[in-house]
């Protein structure tokens, strides 16, 4: 069930960060295309976890009911020794197959590491099978949310957060991420096909200082935007993402990072209730789009 704020609609917003059943949310791309409709949203990105597999159900279900659909993904890379997160939109049928050849080579590695994550747990006396992690997944992108809804199935954890907080987070030993890419080299790619890459919430992975540092550079590798506004971030963080997006010469982007159910306090496109994505986000990203 996707949660929508009760009594509002937002015809003159966009929510560009979204996830779906294609890697770690509840909802289909459909329905997230529904629930956009419902509010009278202006325009939605699908930006799977390291997937384009839902584009087509997105796609189609947008034409059907009139919504402003964009194609995107969340690709997982490396800085200085820390995750963050690189979004590409505007991806288009002749993207796919260039696309999903590099995210092949990623998946092998999460593959590896999501079986490694399996036997650590079993070995440690988690009765848990690797077989119901993988069907509550049918599109193939395991990731440590089937971990925690297992998990929870057996009683050693009550919540998603639990789990990522305790038993699923790195500094307990069983979860160790796979290899990342470089994230110049992620930005690099996405530009080079035509994809718009944008540094997904900033402030989650990085300190204000260490954006002031990477920023720069990775403008020069072609990053167009940073998530200016997100469902968690203070009026105070996100006048300084703002800030930060102009005086670097980026553009601004933001998102709800709606999972559905997984993530059941962020609403589509309200996030935590306040969030106001302006429609101008996308259609100044749309405009710049050079391919």
């Amino acid at each position: 069930m996707i949660k929508i704020t009760n009594n509002i609609t937002l015809s003159h917003c966009c929510d560009l960060h979204t996830h779906s059943t294609y890697s770690d949310g509840s909802c289909t791309p459909r329905q997230i295309i529904k629930g956009a409709k419902r509010i009278s949203l202006s325009a939605v990105a699908l930006t799977d976890h390291n997937t384009i597999g839902g584009a087509r159900e997105f796609t189609e279900a947008a034409k059907e009911c009139g919504v402003e659909a964009v194609v995107g993904i969340e690709i997982s890379a490396e800085y200085d020794k820390k995750e963050i997160h690189v979004l590409g939109l505007f991806i288009k049928e002749k993207h796919y197959e260039p696309l999903n050849a590099y995210i092949e080579r990623l998946r092998e590695e999460k593959r590896r590491a999501n079986r490694e994550l399996y036997e650590r747990l079993r070995a440690a006396g988690y009765d848990i099978s690797y077989e119901r992690i993988a069907g509550d997944d049918k599109k193939g992108a395991v990731n440590r949310v089937h971990f925690a809804n297992e998990l929870i199935r057996c009683g050693y954890i009550s919540t998603v957060a639990e789990g990522f907080a305790g038993l699923l987070s790195e500094k307990h030993g069983f979860y160790k991420p796979a290899p990342r890419p470089d994230a110049f080299a992620v930005i690099e790619f996405l530009c080079g096909l035509g994809i718009t890459p944008i540094l997904a919430h900033p402030f989650l992975n990085l300190t204000y200082d260490e954006l002031r540092v990477f920023l720069p550079k990775a403008k020069l590798h072609g990053l167009a935007a940073i998530e200016t506004d997100y469902s968690t971030f203070s009026a105070e963080q996100t006048a300084a993402a703002r800030a930060l997006a102009d005086e670097f010469g980026l553009m601004k982007s933001g998102g709800s990072d709606f999972h559905g159910a997984n993530k059941p306090n962020i609403a589509l496109a309200s996030g935590l209730g306040e969030l106001r994505v302006p429609i101008e986000y996308y259609t100044t990203l749309a405009a710049s789009r050079s391919i």
